[in-house]
């Protein structure tokens, strides 16, 4: 079942979110990962203690180099941090891959509070990048900054995604984790119909890279020809099988394992 997945997004040098854990994903979705490092982070579970920005110039050539050779079945974009480098990356994957299906992970603050996006490119997410998505995979905090209002509430999930299609996303995955209560909902609004997945909520602390795991995962199942739907709830189900297998490494919100697999 391999399908091509160019990845463009942030290195974790924890090895839980970012590219290391976009790369895990995809493969265990028996997936073929390629990579454009956006940044270089020094992290671990406790948090992103320093960043170090990749030049623009050297990411449009990633994406080049990868995509006129090996191709791409399928993209994901995960930590974009500056206006620039969105621009840049929008503009090569409009060149080299269009039509190519395009899931955006609007990464903007790490599981332990770092901002990973630069307060002046929110605009820049949402005008450039969004349009071009076959899925936008916000969780409430990306959601609220998305949207312009709180979400706090299924109603405003469902009010979120509406309107963030309305900016042109492909369709949307609402991630509820960030609600109180035992029970998760997320929500996809595609093809005009709203899907709602309900699950009890896991007690883990491994929590860290989830987004970026559930994103590329995703994509995976889009590169291998699966409808969306089907793509979210193989994706939905790896990563709750990855939190309820962790491994416990680390002091602060641990990895994922990634190692597990799940069938179609």
């Amino acid at each position: 079942m391999k399908g091509r997945v160019l990845i463009v997004a942030g290195s974790d040098s924890g090895g839980g979110a970012g590219i290391q854990a976009d790369i895990k994903a995809v493969t265990a979705m028996n997936g073929f990962a390629a990579t454009a490092i956006t940044a270089l982070t020094a992290q671990n579970t406790e948090g992103v203690h320093g960043v170090v920005a990749i030049e623009p110039a050297f990411i449009a050539q990633q994406i080049e180099v990868v995509l006129t050779d090996i191709g791409a079945d399928a993209l994901k974009t995960g930590m974009l941090h500056s206006a620039e480098v969105i621009g840049v990356v929008a503009s090569s994957l409009k060149k080299h891959a269009p039509g190519v299906p395009l899931v955006v992970d609007p990464v903007m603050v790490a599981k332990g509070g770092h901002r990973l996006l630069l307060s002046e490119a929110e605009a820049a997410l949402r005008d450039m990048l969004l349009p071009m998505a076959a899925l936008v995979t916000p969780n409430l905090p990306e959601a609220e900054v998305l949207a312009g209002f709180p979400v706090r509430a299924e109603g405003d999930m469902v009010r979120a995604g509406e309107y963030l299609v309305r900016l042109g996303a492909g369709a949307v995955l609402l991630k509820g984790g960030h609600l109180d209560g035992d029970v998760v909902v997320d929500l996809l609004f595609h093809d005009g119909r709203i899907s709602r997945f309900e699950d009890r909520r896991i007690p883990s602390r491994s929590t860290h890279g989830t987004g970026c795991t559930l994103a590329s995962a995703i994509a995976a199942g889009l590169a291998q020809k699966m409808s969306l739907k089907d793509a979210v709830v193989r994706a939905r189900s790896y990563v709750r099988r990855a939190i309820e297998t962790a491994p416990g490494f680390g002091r602060g919100h641990g990895p994922l394992n990634h190692a597990v697999t799940v069938r179609s």
